[in-house]
């Protein structure tokens, strides 16, 4: 299922944008990475090297080439998947493990995914070819909450629970508050759900770890207003108009 990108409302005289947003829409790549093609010299406009990034174009009618590639603009593609333990969530791996795109058709190995989650971990991986919108998913700025379910070995103590909210001393920094959650425990492990709104490496198992809670399990279950529901282990399924809709003004809102 593919969607039209529909561009903001402008006047019939200026159907122009910003050069790396151009770029970026056509699902090349992210903006930063657009502004980094852009500054190296890689970028033509009209037949022009173009080393200015907010240089503003229209993507219908002018004629851009990336890196020696002519780029258009493309339908939005847009998946839901549901990553298993034991896959890795780039692209391809040096070691030749099983990634993320072995679980799609032929036809959607060409989307990128917006973040990762550890190989050890399972959950929602959000897959597009909208470079534009893997930028606001990830970048720290804008600070996209993600919710995990997570089990870990031990019962959960409030002090535990406070250190989890406040943030805790990690080697590289400290966590920002989180939003936590008590699902279940009993005496030889706890479920609990936490949101964040970082990505540091391996943060939460790092996080429980030094609470002396090894982490048993990890799932992510929603990212943003997006979530996983019923969606089983190594499935994928496209985002409905209504999610993507949702997803696009939370991130407007918040940003």
């Amino acid at each position: 299922m593919t969607y039209k990108v529909m561009p903001l409302k402008r006047s019939a005289a200026n159907n122009k944008v910003r050069l790396n947003k151009a770029i970026a829409d056509c699902g090349l790549c992210s903006r930063r990475a657009a502004d980094k093609l852009i500054s190296e010299g890689k970028v033509k406009v009209n037949g022009r090297i173009v080393v200015d990034f907010s240089v503003l174009v229209d993507p219908k009618s002018d004629r851009l080439v990336v890196a020696g590639k002519k780029i258009s603009a493309v339908e939005h593609q847009y998946v839901i998947l549901h990553k298993p333990k034991s896959i890795v969530s780039t692209c391809q791996d040096e070691f030749r493990r099983k990634n993320i795109l072995d679980l799609l058709p032929r036809d959607l190995r060409h989307l990128k995914p917006a973040g990762r989650l550890d190989y050890d971990s399972s959950g929602l991986l959000l897959l597009t070819n909208d470079g534009a919108l893997i930028n606001k998913l990830t970048h720290p700025t804008h600070g996209v909450e993600k919710t995990y379910q997570v089990t870990v070995a031990g019962k959960l103590t409030a002090q535990a629970m406070d250190q989890l909210k406040s943030g805790m001393d990690l080697k590289e920094a400290k966590t920002k508050s989180a939003q936590v959650r008590l699902i279940k425990d009993d005496e030889r492990q706890s479920i609990i759900e936490i949101a964040i709104k970082e990505g540091k490496n391996r943060q939460i198992r790092r996080m429980c770890a030094q609470l002396g809670l090894p982490v048993v399990a990890l799932v992510r279950t929603a990212v943003s207003k997006l979530q996983l529901g019923g969606l089983a282990e190594g499935k994928w399924r496209h985002l409905t108009k209504e999610e993507l809709i949702r997803l696009q003004k939370e991130i407007k809102a918040g940003s």
